[in-house]
């Protein structure tokens, strides 16, 4: 395993979803973390795919920093067992450790929490506030409805084409891997 430098935040579901492919991708994310030597950031949930994806990269050797709101420490089962563990008042300064302590982000499949997160970092890059990469792990298409709204939203003239730049779309985590160590290179 390389020595850590960086940090990836993954925004995933706290539910497994219907498809196993989707706790399957949250499994093999966290062991190409570890094996890149990456510290994962999450939000410190013990269930759903947060979970199987802080499980994945114990058990891969890597690092794990989790951020929860003390409002969500029980929903979400907060996972103490991590390197890191920081408990936030809100779900806003959760965000903000999170993006803080990462070098590029991964949104996996997930649900309003996940789109609340992608919406901001993408929103930030669009802005110029950041120049981390943003990955979309499209598991058996999860993310194709999002991505035909992001076109929507450029053919509508409510963005700039230059705003699909900001994130990377792969379809599996072998992509994902080759796109993220490319990225953080």
């Amino acid at each position: 395993m390389a020595a850590i430098n960086r940090s990836v935040c993954v925004y995933c579901g706290s539910r497994d979803g219907t498809d196993p492919a989707y706790a399957e991708a949250a499994r093999e994310t966290g062991l190409l973390l570890a094996r890149n030597g990456y510290q994962l950031v999450y939000g410190a949930g013990d269930v759903g795919l947060m979970g199987r994806v802080a499980v994945a990269a114990q058990e891969g050797g890597g690092r794990t920093f989790g951020v929860i709101p003390i409002h969500l420490f029980e929903r979400e089962v907060g996972r103490r067992e991590l390197d890191s563990f920081i408990v936030t008042e809100t779900m806003h300064e959760r965000k903000k450790v999170m993006f803080m302590n990462s070098d590029a982000i991964i949104v996996l499949p997930g649900g309003a929490g996940s789109l609340d997160e992608f919406f901001e970092v993408l929103t930030w890059a669009q802005l110029g506030l950041h120049g981390k990469p943003i990955f979309l792990l499209d598991t058996k298409g999860y993310w194709q409805p999002l991505v035909a709204l992001l076109d929507h939203v450029v053919d509508q003239g409510f963005a700039d084409r230059s705003m699909l730049e900001f994130v990377t779309v792969v379809s599996e985590s072998a992509a994902l891997e080759t796109a993220l160590c490319r990225a953080l290179s």
